[in-house]
């Protein structure tokens, strides 16, 4: 059956970098063929970054290498810089994607470029993929920081649509709408992915990576549903943040986002019941962390799943 919506988990990248804890490599591994198994076909699995700045992701290359291997599996990786990207590229990543934050602070803070740095460098970047020819891989820019930003506050919307023009005009495949500190709402969303629609093409713009860090997550990612996009980002356990961006705490839930797609009648094509087997699976992996979720600790209700009445 074909999915409604591509539930793309983060947890091994996003999730991961944010957590004092080291997983270890067999544990990251088990976790993604597990939640593989359980349906997930899109699994953002590290980031080629410097081990000194997240030594979380210093076996990234060799977990990218073991995904790959998945078949049937469209293992992404997130890569901030030329040097990622090839090194993405090489190990077999199949989507990559550079963050690109809207608001300047951060981006200074979370990879050490202004805006004007930061597109010469998507253009490096969209260039080489550009060389690998027909099996190159997709390459995204997630726009980071377009919801708000913990450290210059509002981000004029005006300024998201067209930094998401300038990238497409790069030869990107695809943006994305990164609501990093978990300021978003709603409405919000739907204006972002209008405009960009406008000006961009709406092929140009799928999917939405979402923070809960105020209980908004779930909203949001119902209006993206709504206005038609097709894939969500979210972390099992509600695992994640950005190192970077003081305050920004929380994924959406992946199992809270499977259980509310599928009681709706849209097809995830994840099994809830495997992937609530998952989490045990990663919480014995770290047993320091704390992992968020109601329908984990309320279960499935009587009768699920439900049909249409």
């Amino acid at each position: 059956m074909k999915k409604d919506i591509q539930i793309s988990e983060v947890g091994p990248r996003d999730g991961l970098q944010s957590v004092t804890s080291i997983m270890p490599t067999d544990a990251k591994k088990r976790w993604i063929k597990a939640q593989f198994e359980a349906g997930t076909t899109e699994i953002e699995v590290g980031s080629f970054v410097p081990a000194s700045l997240l030594p979380q992701m210093a076996d990234t290359a060799e977990v990218t290498r073991y995904a790959s291997s998945l078949e049937g599996l469209d293992v992404a990786v997130l890569a901030p810089n030329l040097y990622g990207v090839k090194a993405a590229a090489e190990n077999g990543a199949h989507k990559i994607s550079i963050p690109f934050s809207m608001s300047e602070s951060h981006s200074v803070k979370n990879v050490r470029k202004t805006h004007s740095q930061m597109l010469e460098e998507i253009a490096r970047c969209s260039e080489f993929i550009q060389s690998l020819g027909e099996q190159r891989p997709m390459l995204e820019v997630g726009l980071s920081t377009a919801f708000g930003c913990s450290i210059e506050g509002a981000v004029p919307e005006s300024r998201v649509i067209a930094m998401a023009e300038e990238v497409i005009k790069l030869g990107v495949d695809e943006v994305g709408l990164s609501d990093t500190t978990g300021v978003g709402n709603p409405r919000q969303l739907k204006r972002l992915a209008e405009g960009i629609w406008q000006h961009c093409g709406r092929e140009k713009l799928n999917g939405a990576h979402l923070h809960n860090t105020r209980g908004q997550g779930l909203a949001v990612a119902l209006m993206a549903v709504e206005i038609g996009m097709t894939t969500l980002d979210s972390s099992l356990g509600g695992l994640g943040g950005c190192p970077f961006a003081p305050g920004a705490s929380g994924n959406i839930v992946t199992e809270d986002l499977v259980f509310m797609l599928e009681s709706m009648g849209l097809n995830t094509g994840i099994d809830i019941e495997k992937l609530i087997e998952v989490r045990t699976l990663v919480q014995a992996a770290l047993p320091d962390e704390t992992l968020y979720g109601f329908t984990p600790d309320a279960g499935t209700p009587l009768g699920w799943p439900y049909g249409e009445n």
